[in-house]
């Protein structure tokens, strides 16, 4: 989420909310703000709880949260059943952002029945392309070898980005050899929700693409479109209709590709929506605007049942 698109939405939640733990979120930035807000307006942070946190590398970046709802009919300490992830990976075009913010996505998601893990990537310039991917690997071995300690279901795994984690969770998905290297369980991997990501974006035209990925060669490697297989997870592609930072074309492109090969996804665009707003629809008083959620709920309830795992192969 770019500083320039949260400026608008600084003032009007100061003035909608007022200054009560605003002053604090405003030096982590928007996105910060947006997540003080959500919890002001949720009565705090009781819908959820802290079930486990760890470093996995020796960059700050490189951290994750998972968090478990509290109601006693899903809390896995309570219950004895472990729930389904959702390891949801920020944006911020690969320069900026911390998964410490996005605990408005465990505030929805959680809720309704998943463990909600938060992961960080190193970024530049120090997370150039394949880092995010290595992290991202990285994040998921972690789901692998310690989530069910904390009540997560390692076998039952949706990856879920905004913009550049849009991209990087995209990328985890479809080139399998970061599913191998995370030590997940072959089927492990259910679905995909992306969030107006960049899915297509050669010639590289921009500072952040350019200082991220210009290094790599063939260039063609670091594209979703390359990778596109026919035994992919599901896939559900978000896009706010009004994006003019990453255009709907990249969500349409990637469809498109997706269906050429047999795989399975489906796509919707969200009239009235831009960049930002798209994510901002996740966080109290956006809320109201239920179109993102409702579509990400249903695609959740869809591919995490217990019945029919998705087919997928993983491996050469």
């Amino acid at each position: 989420m770019s500083p320039q698109g949260l400026t608008g939405l600084a003032f009007l939640l100061l003035g909608g909310v007022g200054l009560v733990g605003i002053g604090a979120a405003t030096s982590r930035g928007g996105v910060g703000l947006l997540d003080s807000t959500d919890r002001l307006l949720a009565g705090g942070d009781g819908a959820i709880r802290l079930a486990g946190a760890t470093q996995f590398g020796p960059d700050p970046a490189q951290r994750l949260q998972m968090f478990v709802p509290t109601d006693p009919t899903l809390d896995p300490a309570v219950t004895g059943r472990a729930l389904p992830i959702v390891m949801f990976i920020h944006g911020g075009g690969w320069t900026s952002g911390t998964p410490h913010d996005y605990r408005f996505i465990a505030r929805r998601l959680a809720p309704h029945g998943h463990a909600v893990v938060l992961a960080g990537y190193r970024l530049h310039p120090d997370g150039r392309y394949p880092a995010m991917l290595e992290d991202g690997a990285a994040a998921m071995g972690w789901i692998a070898a310690h989530a069910a300690a904390h009540g997560g279901d390692a076998a039952r795994v949706v990856l879920m980005g905004h913009s550049a984690g849009a991209y990087n969770a995209v990328m985890l998905a479809l080139d399998p050899r970061w599913h191998v290297a995370s030590g997940l369980p072959p089927h492990a991997l259910r679905g995909i929700v992306g969030l107006a990501g960049p899915y297509d974006f050669l010639p590289l035209d921009d500072n952040a693409t350019i200082a991220t990925f210009g290094h790599h060669e063939p260039l063609a490697e670091t594209q979703p479109l390359t990778h596109v297989r026919g035994d992919a997870p599901p896939l559900l592609l978000l896009h706010g209709a009004d994006d003019v930072r990453v255009r709907p074309r990249h969500s349409i492109a990637l469809a498109r590709a997706l269906a050429s090969c047999g795989a399975t996804s489906e796509t919707h665009l969200i009239e009235g929506v831009g960049h930002e707003g798209l994510i901002m629809r996740f966080a109290r008083p956006f809320t109201r605007d239920r179109r993102p959620l409702a579509h990400v709920l249903g695609f959740l309830a869809r591919v995490t049942a217990h019945a029919s795992p998705p087919v997928q192969a993983v491996g050469a």
